[in-house]
């Protein structure tokens, strides 16, 4: 990784990152925004998601580019965060043209924290729509990581989850990125010892020390690190880009790749649960082919980034609600 990166999806050129929180609510939103429109697609895993403008993303479909990206906690009611957002853009003319109309397109997914502990339910209209056009107003290049944005209220198993990110400049010239917000049913860590599953995925000095596995195998059928087995409570949801010029059919591809990320860094990943979705971005200011080798270095970087993200979360994520963190079980090695 290149000492001239901040290890961030902002690290690729046209990428910026907003966010904004409810304390009250212990929810939060997170926006990708794109500075020109970006060619998108997306890849769905898991069994329980919740998302909006998502069909738009398939490489059949009309539209190529988007204008952001909203990973919102709040469930179903989270989605309306894009509206916020699309209020924001569309009062900057921002938009895909209809005839005399500008249509900013923003899709999105959420995931659930209604139910974490000490939250205080909204009365009235919830809060998404204005914490959409807050982060929209907080777009940049630095963001925090942890309890932020869509992590505030995340859970990563039996540990406080959050939002998290990294970057890989890569040899060829193309910079790759991933955001994440880590909701996860399935464990992070190895349940007989805390050390992260991507462990030696990680950048030099990414993560702290990891704890040494017991010599004893590991039992693959020890779930006793994911959380308690609740339908829809659960889901990874996240934001790959590259400035590497893509059309569409290679942004679907980079998205179907960047998914290995999170059977890497979190197990099991995927399950009925979860609703694991993955963005993908393309800045480059033109769409090409792709050769097929490129490609695969493309997907491959992407995956390896999105692992390094989900450990990024985790170790940045402060206790919350009796949710404990990484670092205060295992942080001191």
């Amino acid at each position: 990784m290149s000492v001239d990166l901040r290890n961030l999806i902002t690290d690729v050129p046209g990428i910026l990152v907003g966010q904004a929180e409810d304390p009250d609510g212990v929810t939060g939103t997170t926006i990708v925004l794109a500075e020109k429109p970006a060619i998108a697609a997306v890849d769905v895993r898991g069994g329980a998601p919740g998302s909006r403008e998502t069909e738009l993303l398939d490489p059949a479909a009309l539209v190529q580019r988007v204008d952001a990206i909203v990973l919102s906690g709040g469930s179903a009611f989270g989605l309306e965060a894009a509206g916020g957002v699309m209020e924001g853009l569309a009062a900057t003319g921002r938009g895909f043209a209809v005839r005399d109309v500008l249509v900013p397109i923003v899709p999105a997914a959420i995931l659930f924290d209604l139910a974490f502990p000490g939250r205080r339910p909204w009365s009235g209209e919830p809060p998404y729509r204005r914490l959409g056009r807050a982060a929209l107003a907080r777009a940049g290049r630095e963001f925090a990581l942890g309890n932020a944005g869509a992590g505030l209220g995340a859970k990563a198993g039996r540990l406080k989850g959050g939002v998290g990110s990294a970057s890989v400049l890569l040899t060829a010239g193309a910079t790759v990125g991933a955001l994440v917000a880590v909701n996860s049913w399935g464990s992070v860590v190895r349940p007989d010892c805390g050390r992260l599953w991507a462990a030696e995925s990680a950048a030099a000095g990414e993560i702290p020390p990891q704890p040494e596995p017991p010599e004893r195998p590991l039992d693959p059928e020890d779930f006793s690190a994911c959380a308690p087995a609740a339908a829809g409570a659960n889901t990874t949801i996240a934001v790959v880009a590259t400035d590497a010029a893509l059309d569409k059919s290679a942004c679907r591809r980079l998205a179907i790749m960047a998914q290995d990320g999170l059977a890497q860094a979190i197990r099991p990943a995927h399950t009925p649960f979860d609703g694991d979705t993955v963005f993908a971005l393309s800045t480059a200011p033109e769409a090409a082919d792709t050769d097929p080798l490129r490609l695969a270095r493309l997907g491959h970087a992407a995956a390896a980034c999105l692992a390094r993200a989900i450990m990024c979360a985790v170790i940045a994520a402060e206790p919350l609600g009796g949710f404990p963190s990484w670092r205060r079980l295992w942080g001191a090695g």
